[in-house]
C-alpha cells in the first residue's frame, strides 16, 4: 500500500533521483542551483510550495508531488496549482499517482481552497488516462512567453 507524507529535510536523497527522473521525462534540464533551490522553497515555511513522497510497503520513495497556493480573479478563494507529479517508471499503476493527486486535493480542501487545478503533456497518455479518472478536463490549451535569465 502507498503511503504519502510530506516532504522532511531528510528525504533529500530519496527526492532527487526522482526530481531528476521527473525532469528527464519532460526532456528537461535544470541547473543544480535551481534543483536546491526548489528542494530548500519546498522545505521552507515562508514560500507557499508544498511537497509530499510517496513510499511503497517497504518504505522507498516511489513518487512525489509539489503544490502552491495562489489568488484568484475569478474565486474570492485561493486556488491550488499541483505543479510537479512524478511515479517512478516501475510503479507505475500502483495507485501511487492516484494516492498523490488525493494527498493534494485533502490538503487544498482543507486549505480552503476553490480547486486544484494541473497542467500535463499531450503525449503523456499514462498520466492522462488516471487524470481523466479524478478530474475533469477543461479544453483550456497553454501558452507560455519565457525569459531569458
Amino acid at each position: 500500500m502507498t503511503a504519502i507524507r510530506p516532504l522532511a529535510p531528510a528525504d533529500h536523497d530519496a527526492w532527487l533521483p526522482l526530481w531528476r527522473g521527473y525532469l528527464t521525462f519532460y526532456e528537461a534540464e535544470l541547473s543544480d542551483e535551481q534543483t536546491a533551490l526548489t528542494w530548500h522553497r519546498i522545505l521552507d515555511p515562508q514560500f507557499p510550495i508544498h511537497g509530499a513522497l510517496a513510499t511503497d510497503d517497504a518504505g522507498n520513495a516511489i513518487g512525489f508531488v509539489h503544490w502552491l497556493t495562489h489568488a484568484a480573479t475569478w474565486s474570492a478563494l485561493p486556488y491550488c496549482y499541483l505543479e510537479d507529479l512524478f511515479v517512478a517508471p516501475d510503479t507505475r499503476g500502483t495507485g501511487a499517482g492516484r494516492a498523490l493527486i488525493a494527498h493534494v486535493t485533502g490538503w487544498a480542501r482543507e486549505y480552503g481552497a476553490a480547486k486544484v487545478y494541473w497542467l500535463t503533456h499531450e503525449t503523456n497518455t499514462t498520466a492522462r488516462t488516471l487524470y481523466d479518472r479524478v478530474a475533469t478536463g477543461t479544453g483550456f490549451v497553454h501558452y507560455e512567453i519565457g525569459f531569458d535569465s
